[in-house]
């Protein structure tokens, strides 16, 4: 079993959960996508994005587009881009010193579901699959180690009211936050790239 370690195995054991832990492991677990995980993945229009620092100190992000942005390009390979936002670089400085991340994809429109992605992560900046993602900045490549659906029980069924005007789209005048333009940030913000 790789999913579980010392930490996880003694809570198990003092909730007597061992035997159910390995049977969702066995039944459940994989390290490649499906073709029903990369259409899960291709409708959602957020995520959320887990790293850490290179001493391990937690950080977890939101990240959110169209349907499509996060996209499962083969079974050993997601990839989805970094739009421009407030320079911190909190997720990517992390992924640059520390590739381990987890991802959790939740859909709560239709069915409730969940998925986790426990892997690596690099950022590239020069890709060919940058240009296919209108106003990204650079691309996130991840590599699965660990796949699994996760109970969705506690998950609500919402549904999207309106989409964000700040997200890029081809033939769409981009929208900057009102943020830039207040006084205490204005002489620091960076043009927008290109």
């Amino acid at each position: 079993m790789v999913m579980y370690h010392q930490g996880n195995r003694e809570l198990q054991d003092a909730f007597g959960t061992r035997k159910l832990a390995d049977r969702l492991e066995e039944r459940l677990h994989r390290s490649a996508f499906t073709p029903e995980d990369e259409a899960f993945i291709a409708s959602l229009r957020f995520f959320f994005l887990a790293t850490a620092t290179a001493e391990g100190h937690p950080d977890c992000s939101f990240k959110g587009g169209d349907p499509g942005f996060a996209r499962v390009i083969a079974p050993d390979l997601l990839v989805f881009p970094d739009y421009d936002g407030n320079g911190m670089f909190k997720s990517l400085g992390n992924i640059r010193t520390n590739p381990h991340v987890g991802l959790l994809f939740i859909g709560m429109e239709e069915k409730p579901r969940r998925l986790r992605v426990n892997g690596t992560a690099q950022v590239v900046r020069e890709d060919p699959l940058l240009a296919s993602f209108e106003g990204a900045q650079a691309l996130v490549r991840v590599t699965p180690e660990d796949i699994f659906p996760n109970c969705p029980r506690n998950i609500p069924r919402l549904q999207v009211v309106e989409e964000s005007p700040f997200v890029p789209r081809r033939g769409v005048d981009r929208v900057e936050p009102a943020w830039k333009s207040f006084e205490m940030f204005a002489d620091v913000v960076p043009p927008r790239h290109a």
